[in-house]
């Protein structure tokens, strides 16, 4: 492929909620552009983006694909990221890079959660949005419908650029607001056309949204409005000027009608995307930080090269790869850089530009440019790589916390080590994917964006890594405590030849508030007990507090004071006392009315409006409060707390109870006491297991 200069770079995203088509509008755009000669299908499995065994087994995309083609003397840099809820973390590497996100609607399903979704991370990361509304080939469907939807979500600058004439199965005629004219495609896949002028009610449809454009277009200049004001007609390139910068303002929020399957209305989008949309150079510097985390520009005129790790990816097919962005500079083979991240130099190797798995060697990609490069050494997603002269961080991507946990372990033994190794690489890889080795609930815990994302990593860790797993519920972290106050006396003895051990111990226990700690005083008086032998009290009742006293938990919120007691000359040492503590310190805890706390999570559930009253009825059954509710557009944000042991897999239950529509995101807030059935429930289930065992 020839080298292209900044200015003619496209670098844009399609996302959108799932199966609205995204992928398959990847395989028209290199229909139009002539990259293939027949359209692959997601059914068939032979799509270029969707090139993982996974993907061809599921029918769905799980990873977002590099692609590239050329158009009108541009090129187009785009990635196709999956639409379902457990991806979401490719859709947000994938938009933290791109100058444009092209959000695609299916028009049967509307505007959906995942749509909201992707529309909030673009207009957060700052990037202009155009919609495609897609599909309109299928029977029974309402562009204008779906047009009003997209207005009532996203404002009144939404306006069609295209328009279905004659929509439903055989569209292939589309109303082109900035031709006026109609486009007649042809059957054939190739996605030409045929232009005709305009007449009638289309004619008279047509003047008006170019009116309504022309209009939205002058109001993001001042000197363009003052024509428009006067009646004076604009020049074609104060035209695509305007629009280029309506379009970087959002004053204008472009919509296209097509039919990604049978090729209908895509040339119009690329037409528009080759002369109106946004290049790199349209963003001529992001914010980063330097080796002092003082705030600098980094400008795309620079010539210090910059680059930004978006995916890493370790797979037999494509082997090591690291995506990244230059944003400034050129990068070249060879070059040494610097992970201003890990601080560590890395040594590029050869570069690839992509087509989902087809690698094309390149030998430089300048400012805007988006590539890959082969088998660095020690660098990552989110990542940065500069001139070690000039060092620069740029901000990571922020992902949203795991929303669905699993315990796992080998299903052989003595494949601990080797899970521990495949779930690391695993988690280089993806960055909404947690593991954690629990040492207080002695589990291994993988945690995902939804059960299809955790089962998605199951499959890798037995293909890639030749490890199955054994999956099962997570434990819940319960606490303990006290409820009243308390005091106990032990005495340690033992006495059987040689040295002996006595130590005796009375301390007094009461609750403190739930957020603290276990918090250890003394209080002795007189020559009863040596102040050398506090400490070895203390780490007793440390001990006891961790071992858990009710039900193996670990010992919150209690104030223990080590009041008096009694030593022996001879007997008495650290390890009598440490003992003595213990178990004064038990027995005094079972004597102050002691409860477990469960943990209560903060849970904020995004669905449509019709499913309100379902979704927190159910959460009123898992013992949950409602706290609050806000509106946004048609969807509702439930606030509620929720106890943790009542929401396992609950994303799952959520999507089945919507749809598929709704999401949801939960966090830590506060531990509660938990009712006394259910108490003595975790209890009996931990003497169960204790006589197994």
């Amino acid at each position: 492929m020839k080298e292209y200069k900044t200015e003619d770079i496209r670098n844009f995203a399609l996302v959108g909620h799932g199966a609205c088509g995204k992928t398959i509008l990847s395989e028209a755009l290199f229909a139009c552009s002539d990259k293939i000669n027949r359209m692959g299908s997601v059914a068939a499995g032979n799509t270029i983006s969707d090139y993982n065994q996974d993907e061809h087994d599921r029918k769905i995309s799980i990873h977002s694909s590099l692609l590239h083609t050329q158009w009108k003397d541009k090129k187009f840099n785009f990635i196709d990221t999956p639409g379902y809820a457990d991806f979401i973390g490719e859709a947000l590497g994938a938009i933290r890079v791109v100058d444009l996100a092209v959000v695609v609607v299916h028009v049967v399903q509307g505007v959906e959660v995942g749509t909201e979704q992707v529309w909030n991370f673009a207009t957060k990361a700052n990037i202009p949005k155009l919609i495609v509304v897609n599909a309109i080939d299928k029977e029974n469907i309402s562009f204008d419908d779906v047009l009003q939807q997209a207005i009532d979500h996203f404002g009144n600058k939404v306006l069609p650029l295209s328009v279905p004439i004659n929509s439903g199965p055989g569209f292939n005629q589309v109303l082109d607001v900035l031709q006026k004219r109609i486009l007649t495609f042809k059957t054939d896949g190739s996605g030409k056309y045929e232009s005709a002028e305009l007449s009638g009610e289309w004619k008279e449809k047509g003047e008006k949204l170019y009116d309504e454009l022309i209009e939205n277009v002058a109001e993001s200049d001042d000197a363009l409005l003052e024509k428009f004001f006067e009646n004076e007609s604009l020049s074609e390139d104060e035209l695509c000027s305007g629009i280029h910068t309506a379009i970087q303002n959002q004053s204008v929020i472009p919509l296209f009608a097509t039919s990604a399957e049978t090729n209908v209305g895509i040339m119009c989008l690329m037409d528009f995307l080759a002369k109106y949309g946004p290049s790199p150079l349209d963003f001529s510097s992001v914010k980063g930080l330097d080796d002092k985390d003082s705030e600098v520009d980094v400008k795309v005129t620079n010539h210090e090269p910059v680059a930004f790790i978006f995916k890493t990816v370790s797979e037999a097919h494509v082997g090591d790869l690291s995506f990244f962005r230059v944003y400034s500079g050129d990068v070249k083979p060879g070059m040494s850089l610097y992970n201003s991240v890990r601080s560590s130099t890395e040594r590029l190797g050869q570069l690839f530009i992509l087509n989902g798995k087809e690698r094309e060697a390149v030998d430089v990609l300048h400012a805007g440019d988006i590539g890959s490069v082969v088998k660095l050494k020690d660098s990552h997603t989110s990542n940065t790589l500069c001139d070690p002269k000039k060092i620069v961080v740029l901000p990571k991507i922020s992902y949203p916390k795991p929303n669905i946990h699993i315990a796992i372990q080998p299903k052989s033994k003595g494949q601990e080590e080797k899970l521990a190794n495949g779930l690391s690489t695993i988690r280089e890889e993806d960055s909404t994917f947690v593991f954690r080795v629990d040492s207080e609930l002695h589990q291994t815990v993988m945690s995902g964006q939804g059960e299809l994302h955790l089962d998605v990593i199951t499959n890798r860790l037995k293909d890639r890594f030749n490890i199955e797993i054994v999956s099962s519920k997570p434990r819940i972290p319960y606490r303990e405590t006290i409820k009243s106050n308390s005091d106990s006396r032990y005495r340690h003895k033992k006495q059987s030849g040689g040295a002996g051990q006595f130590a005796e111990v009375c301390v007094r226990i009461e609750p403190l508030p739930k957020d603290r700690d276990v918090e250890f005083t003394n209080s002795l008086v007189g020559q009863n007990v040596d102040r050398v032998f506090v400490p070895s009290v203390e780490k007793g009742v440390k001990s006891a507090s961790l071992e858990g006293v009710l039900a193996g938990y670990k010992v919150v919120a209690t104030k223990v004071d080590f009041y008096d007691g009694k030593q022996h000359p001879v007997d008495s040492k650290d390890i009598a006392f440490q003992i003595a503590g213990k178990k004064a310190f038990r027995d005094a805890f079972m004597n102050a009315k002691p409860c477990l706390l469960e943990p209560i999570l903060n849970v904020e559930v995004r669905v449509p409006e019709e499913f309100m009253g379902d979704v927190m009825g159910d959460i009123s059954s898992r013992r949950g409060k409602i706290l609050g509710m806000d509106a946004e557009g048609s969807f509702q944000v439930i606030k509620a707390q929720a106890p943790q042991s009542e929401l396992y897999k609950y994303s799952t239950v959520l999507r089945s109870m919507t749809g598929g529509r709704g999401i949801h995101s939960e966090e830590l807030s506060h531990y509660e006491e938990m009712p006394a059935e259910l108490q003595q429930k975790v209890v009996n289930e931990l003497k169960a297991e204790k006589q197994e065992v």
